[in-house]
């Protein structure tokens, strides 16, 4: 059997947008590295035709994961998480955006320019569950991240 040693392995991430309002986004995280896995589902600020610099919906397309080890949240989910936590999943290098986060909540302030998981969704905007979706997906992603792999993420509207 022939191996590539020299191909960096890739996880790859997928959010399909399923369902958008004038206030908010709802979809689901996907792991299709191999297959397709459920992770979590998602709640994302509102669409905006005119964008509102870190709180409008992130646009559709493919993005790097990185950890930040900067700043409040990380801090304060440092103090949360314990030795779970290696630093906040940033998605990088989104036009209009300096901090994309996937993290856990369910307010206004919490989606304004990221992304929230659940384990349930309904269609008034609201995901439960989040920190218990947060535990469950956290751990894989970073490791990855933390074996030096790329983690892709890939925003898709189901709709367009």
């Amino acid at each position: 059997m022939i191996g590539f040693p020299n191909r960096r392995k890739i996880m790859r991430l997928k959010v399909i947008r399923h369902y958008s309002t004038e206030d908010y986004t709802l979809g689901m995280l996907l792991d299709v590295t191999k297959g397709i896995k459920f992770l979590a589902y998602t709640l994302e600020d509102e669409h905006r035709w005119v964008k509102v610099k870190g709180e409008t919906r992130i646009p559709a397309g493919k993005y790097n994961i990185t950890l930040r080890t900067e700043g409040g949240h990380h801090q304060r989910y440092e103090e949360k998480y314990g030795s779970m936590h290696k630093g906040m999943l940033w998605v990088r290098d989104v036009e209009g955006f300096k901090w994309i986060l996937i993290h856990c909540g369910n307010t206004d302030d919490h989606t304004s320019g990221c992304l929230l998981v659940g384990n349930s969704s309904d269609m008034k905007g609201f995901i439960g569950s989040s920190v218990s979706a947060y535990k469950r997906i956290y751990p894989p992603i970073a490791k990855a991240l933390e074996n030096g792999e790329e983690v892709t993420i890939e925003y898709i509207d189901w709709n367009s």
